[in-house]
């Protein structure tokens, strides 16, 4: 009966799993149909534009060429009827010289003869009938003017649709994902000389696999790649994975996309949990910072109701307790306080941020860790007076403060009358004598046992505690007149890796603090 529920519940598993990647894929298919409907219509479109800017050049080169034709027309009219004028009056002139020429030979008188005679002579001297000349200026040829379009007419009818670059496929061997930063190579199937560029397309995902249509993201797009790789840096990796696809382009065109990628980009990210840290402390998601001011507003609530009544006397004593209590806790603490009647807030009442109390300035984030490696990174405000960096188990008790018990590891900063710089665990410190950099990395091996901190710049290492964690443990702040920038979502540094492969190889690192909590 067992064996026959366990097959049916895998049977009911994998007809699940199927039935998901059939909704992935009709999603994928309609996605496709729709956009073969929107593609055809761009394309017509450009087509047109094509063809109707074909149509403007043609029109305005046969403008051109018929106004040459024109102007050589009205050139050669010119001259001609310029001839013709000339050529109409010379001969009009000539024929009055004949005329009176004839009109001589009749002349009886000798004397009037010679007269007429060099008369006439002197007028054919000057006729301009002799003076023109008698070849027309212009031909009638207009041949020089032919056009011959048999080679374009044969280009035009040998209009073709572009060749389109074919996909490159991606080379998932020769991706890289490390330091936050992503190399993705590709190579086209066949040599291509016309290639132009490449557009790389990715997305961030929690989906394993290929893509899905609808997904919670749009693809970011990178134009104008010149190479057959490229690297995507200084990324947060708060998905677990990236899908990733490339096209080729020539000058005109570009190709079908390659078959979608996806890597995988795990990375540990948490945020700072507002719900459960100390009154006086302001959280954001990433970002914590001291308000002295932050527990009044409950406190006057609580004192308004303690003022009335019969229990007046009586709580006034509890408070007085409270306080000389408080006084006690910061003679031991390596955390100063600001005021000294800021602990003389009674317990605020039930319901309300009562996480962490007295001078316990501590925020935990909102993730456990129970198994792998994992790496984020602190930065402090220039001015903050005092703070601790580390991990913690979430029974991390109220009035604890971080390094004062077995539950807690870190390291501590203090700017405030004399700067220090220690590793603390179970109310031991060990001075660490290095320089306090401007960001802290902190590297985790949960099933290793070990917790290292670094110079979040130069992977220096400050610090490395050896233990067993018997339980999950969460990230820890201690702040105090200041404030802390937490950065999530990283992966563990090159560096530290093989800084650790290192120090394991070696037999770890000699720690004074190092134990096994109970």
């Amino acid at each position: 009966m067992d064996s026959q529920k366990e097959a049916l519940q895998r049977i009911i598993t994998t007809l699940a799993n199927k039935n998901e990647e059939l909704h992935n894929f009709i999603d994928t298919v309609s996605h496709t149909l729709k956009g073969v409907q929107n593609n055809s219509s761009k394309v017509i479109s450009d087509l047109e534009e094509e063809f109707d800017s074909l149509y403007s050049v043609l029109d305005e080169m046969k403008e051109s060429m018929t106004n040459t034709i024109k102007q050589e027309q009205a050139r050669k009219t010119q001259e001609l009827q310029n001839q013709l004028t000339q050529s109409t009056s010379a001969l009009e002139s000539s024929e009055e010289l004949l005329e009176f020429a004839n009109t001589a030979l009749d002349i009886k008188d000798s004397e009037e003869f010679a007269k007429a005679a060099k008369q006439i002579k002197d007028r054919v001297t000057m006729a301009p009938a002799f003076r023109l000349t008698m070849k027309p200026k212009a031909t009638d040829n207009m041949t020089h003017l032919m056009a011959d379009f048999s080679q374009e007419r044969r280009i035009i009818q040998g209009l073709r649709f572009l060749p389109v670059p074919r996909a490159p496929e991606i080379d998932v061997a020769d991706c890289v994902v490390a330091d936050n930063s992503v190399t993705v190579c590709w190579r086209m199937p066949e040599e291509d000389n016309k290639i132009d560029h490449y557009i790389l397309e990715y997305r961030k995902t929690n989906h394993e696999g290929l893509p899905r249509v609808k997904d919670e993201r749009c693809w970011e797009v990178l134009d104008n790649i010149r190479s057959t790789e490229y690297s995507l840096t200084g990324l947060k990796f708060d998905s677990k994975y990236m899908n990733f696809r490339v096209r080729a382009c020539n000058k005109a065109a570009a190709g079908d996309h390659s078959d979608p990628v996806t890597l995988e980009t795990r990375a540990f990210n948490f945020s700072l949990d507002s719900t459960c840290s100390h009154l006086n402390l302001k959280v954001e998601d990433s970002c914590v910072e001291w308000d002295p001011a932050g527990g009044k507003g409950q406190e006057s609530k609580i004192k308004g109701k303690e003022n009335k009544g019969s229990g007046h006397v009586t709580n006034l004593k509890n408070t007085s307790r409270l306080f000389l209590s408080g006084i006690a806790t910061k003679e031991r603490s390596g955390t100063p306080s600001p005021k000294r009647t800021s602990t003389t807030r009674p317990p605020p009442v039930r319901g309300s941020r009562d996480r962490f109390t007295g001078e316990s300035y501590t925020v935990l984030g909102d993730s456990s860790i129970e198994s792998g490696q994992h790496y984020w990174e602190v930065k402090a405000q220039k001015d903050c007076k005092s703070y601790s960096v580390g991990v913690a188990y979430r029974n991390l008790g109220k009035f604890d403060q971080l390094g004062k018990t077995n539950t807690s590891w870190c390291i501590h900063v203090n700017n405030w009358l004399q700067a220090t710089f220690a590793a603390k665990h179970n109310n031991k410190a060990k001075s660490l004598e290095v320089a306090v950099p401007d960001r802290i990395g902190v590297y985790c091996d949960f099933d290793g046992g070990q917790l290292s901190f670094y110079n979040a710049d130069s992977k220096q290492l400050l610090h490395t505690f050896k233990t067993k964690f018997t339980q999950s443990i969460v990230p820890a702040f201690m702040v105090w007149c200041g404030g802390l920038t937490v950065s999530t979502g990283l992966q563990v540094p090159s560096a530290v890796k093989c800084f650790q492969k290192a120090e394991n190889g070696l037999g770890g690192s000699a720690s004074s603090l190092n134990s096994v909590p109970q």
